[in-house]
């Protein structure tokens, strides 16, 4: 027998064996779209630290959603930016808020569209932070009545899935009460579960309008360095009736998302952040990398490491290159 032995590279010669015996196959059908939707009529406003993502009204919003559903890709999550701020939120629970709004505009357009909203107070806030303030502290009890009102609101509009990313104690079980008792026991939660104080939130910040006028999240959101804990949230959250849980960010926490799936048998999404989009964008503007073979090996890596769909401002490109 000639040496070596064993040859593994036969299963690489041509592009069609390699797809034959690919082991993890990204398609448009994992990634959902986020979305910011703001007041006004005719606003499509770029980010300006993330390029091709846009601030946009609710009539900008529906056609954008019409794109999202011609590339096949299945859900879009909506973040909103309210015509007014106070400090406990209060403009994101009417049923006339730019999410309420949007949700029934895709609705009203019969899209073929998952609609999942993000349910926090950080973008409706005057002082930035996910929960009501008190002796400045967020007061997490106090919170959670807010956030699972904001949550039937939604309901109420016609979306299709709700998730909490306030990373208040106790917020899913709130929540799960809440829709239940108001008739939406079969809605799901898709709980950001594992959610960490990252740097690499900062172009969302600029985007949602969110950043906290004063400390830091670091009192409720994770500490980048541990992993048993982001376990226990999971528990938690699941225990509290959350039928999905989401790992953010995704590329620093890879290893986090292989535990998640390990351990429990639920959907596990990740959430490849503003900054992490921000940064290819960046680099391939200024030629050091080429965008659509990084984009596609990320969002593989991502999904190699057990991610079952993946929240991304790549998407609609991702779907079109995947084609």
């Amino acid at each position: 027998m000639s040496f070596p032995a064993e040859r593994p590279r036969r299963l690489r010669k041509s592009a069609l064996l390699r797809d034959l015996v690919s082991e993890t196959r990204l398609s448009a059908k994992s990634l959902v779209y986020p979305l910011f939707v703001c007041p006004g009529r005719s606003v499509r406003q770029e980010v300006a630290s993330m390029p091709g993502v846009f601030q946009q009204s609710v009539d900008r919003l529906v056609e954008d959603c019409r794109e999202v559903e011609t590339r096949g890709i299945p859900g879009v999550i909506l973040f909103g930016l309210p015509e007014t701020k106070d400090a406990r939120g209060s403009s994101s629970l009417g049923q006339d808020g730019v999410v309420q709004r949007a949700i029934e505009a895709i609705r009203k357009a019969q899209l073929r569209l998952l609609v999942i909203t993000d349910v926090c107070l950080c973008e409706y806030t005057d002082h930035g932070h996910c929960g009501v303030i008190e002796n400045g502290e967020v007061a997490n009890d106090i919170t959670l009545e807010i956030l699972a009102e904001q949550a039937l609101s939604h309901a109420l509009a016609g979306a299709d899935i709700v998730a909490p990313s306030d990373m208040m104690d106790g917020r899913v079980g709130a929540m799960r009460r809440k829709l239940d008792a108001h008739g939406f026991p079969d809605l799901p939660i898709l709980a950001y579960a594992a959610k960490y104080c990252s740097g690499f939130y900062g172009p969302f910040r600029e985007a949602a309008d969110s950043a906290p006028q004063f400390g830091d999240r670091r009192s409720y959101q994770m500490d980048p360095a541990n992993a048993r804990e982001a376990l226990r949230e999971v528990a938690l959250d699941l225990e509290e009736g959350a039928d999905m849980v989401m790992v953010k960010p995704a590329l620093p926490y890879l290893d986090i998302v292989r535990r998640v799936k390990e351990a429990f048998p639920v959907p596990v999404a990740a959430y490849n952040v503003s900054g992490e989009y921000s940064m290819v964008k960046a680099a391939a503007q200024n030629g050091w990398l080429d965008e659509k073979r990084v984009v596609l090996e990320i969002l593989t890596g991502i999904q190699r490491a057990g991610a079952d769909f993946i929240l991304t401002y790549h998407a609609k490109d991702a779907a079109s290159w995947l084609k």
